[in-house]
């Protein structure tokens, strides 16, 4: 505890890291302002009311961090930026040109970036037709002309389209991941009115149960935290080299394996997911053709937030995610030439690629126990309120996660900042 009160003492201290600091809580600000600024013609009482009979709308809002409910400009939230993320990888790994892109740096980095954001449009224009389907079956808005239609259209996207340029600008000019923060934000932004509403329905016989729910949350915390720090360390010595009178070399160093080496990003993706189904099932239950008011009563009744398939499905995202983003970020073959390059080798293991299958072994089984992890963490909540029967909790494991993961990426982001200052600065003596 006072390790993280000395770095957060000396990040102000900083001026440099100061500011990225007060830059990001001025991004935090603004999305909030946002957040809060209603589309207009939307029947807020009806919507309010919609929320409260729809667990999966709620759900849904408070990973929009309620702009959803106050069905704001940015209601569709990064949710068509993540779904445009996710296709977009899948893409680099089938088509070879997009795969070559992605090897080449900074530079492949940023066209991969833009095709994103190109490719979030078209999403966002889906989902938010989508949106207002759903909406108008409900009678929570009135049926639009072409030109009011398409004005909607326009308000959602752009309110997507905004969302990521903040995100964006967290990550070159604030601090950690921008999309990961901003989706932080929205959380915990909501956080005060799910606790109030938890708050509004606790008596004297279901006091005990939440008491159980909240130890149960903390619980979870401290195992998240736990989990995100464990690293296997492999140990690659250096083979000794004379140059002129010099002997290089020698020594010994550990390579850190994280646990769960993908961080936040494949709970994000899976939740983007996960939701999807259920969202379809609204959608089509305002049918008038028996057979789609059919499939979505069966939809809808598979992928309840608290039924096993939904559940099911989630853990399978959760794990499947994980491996998916971890074999993207952490390269075994390319990792190894580089400790051959620089003349180390693993104890017992030949370089090359012996050493890319080595550390391939090792990273594919932590990798399970983390992806396990997550899985139970994202579902244990829903056995928790099925336990305790405290319903109103809707936050989850997925928010926990979300939440902690981001808290610890951005310390983490702010050590790296600090450092490089401080080595920046001692290169200038």
């Amino acid at each position: 505890m006072n390790s993280v009160i000395q770095v957060l003492r000396n990040a102000i201290a900083t001026p440099e890291v100061k500011k990225k600091l007060l830059f990001t809580a001025f991004i935090f600000l603004v999305f909030r302002i946002f957040a809060h600024i209603p589309v207009a013609g939307v029947n807020v009482a009806q919507l309010k009311n919609l929320f409260a009979q729809n667990q999966f709308l709620g759900l849904l809002d408070i990973f929009s961090g309620g702009t959803l409910a106050n069905f704001s400009i940015i209601a569709l939230g990064l949710n068509p930026y993540i779904n445009a993320s996710i296709i977009l990888q899948l893409f680099t790994m089938i088509f070879p040109k997009l795969e070559e892109l992605s090897k080449e740096g900074e530079t492949g980095r940023r066209k991969i970036n833009q095709y994103t954001r190109f490719l979030t449009v078209p999403l966002a224009l889906l989902q938010s037709i989508g949106m207002y389907a759903l909406l108008r079956s409900q009678q929570v808005i009135g049926v639009l002309q072409p030109l009011e239609l398409f004005v909607f259209m326009a308000t959602m996207t752009a309110g997507t389209l905004f969302l990521v340029w903040l995100g964006e600008l967290i990550t070159e000019r604030g601090v950690g991941n921008g999309i990961s923060i901003l989706i932080f934000a929205g959380i915990v932004g909501r956080l005060p009115v799910v606790l109030g509403q938890t708050a509004s329905t606790t008596t004297s016989e279901n006091s005990i149960n939440l008491l159980i729910f909240a130890v149960m949350g903390l619980l979870v915390v401290a195992s998240i935290v736990f989990m995100g720090e464990a690293v296997r360390q492999v140990t690659v010595f250096y083979a000794k080299r004379v140059r002129g009178n010099k002997m290089y070399g020698g020594q010994s160093t550990h390579l850190p394996l994280r646990l769960n080496q993908a961080g936040v990003i494949p709970i994000i993706f899976a939740v983007s997911l996960v939701l999807l189904p259920s969202l379809v099932g609204s959608y089509l239950a305002s049918s008038s053709n028996p057979t789609l008011s059919s499939l979505a009563l069966t939809i809808n009744s598979l992928f309840d937030p608290n039924g096993w398939t939904y559940n099911i499905f989630y853990f399978l995202l959760v794990v499947g995610f994980t491996y998916f983003y971890t074999a993207i970020i952490f390269n075994p073959k390319k990792i190894s030439e580089d400790i051959q390059k620089s003349g180390g080798f693993i104890p017992g293991i030949r370089p090359g690629g012996p050493t890319a299958s080595y550390l391939n072994y090792i990273l594919t089984r932590i990798t399970l126990v983390g992806a396990f992890f997550l899985g139970t963490v994202a579902i244990l909540p829903t056995i928790a309120r099925a336990l305790t029967g405290v319903q109103t909790l809707l936050l989850g494991g997925t928010s926990l996660l979300i939440v902690v993961s981001v808290v610890l990426e951005t310390f983490k982001a702010i050590e790296a900042q600090l450092v490089m200052r401080n080595y920046e600065s001692f290169l200038k003596k």
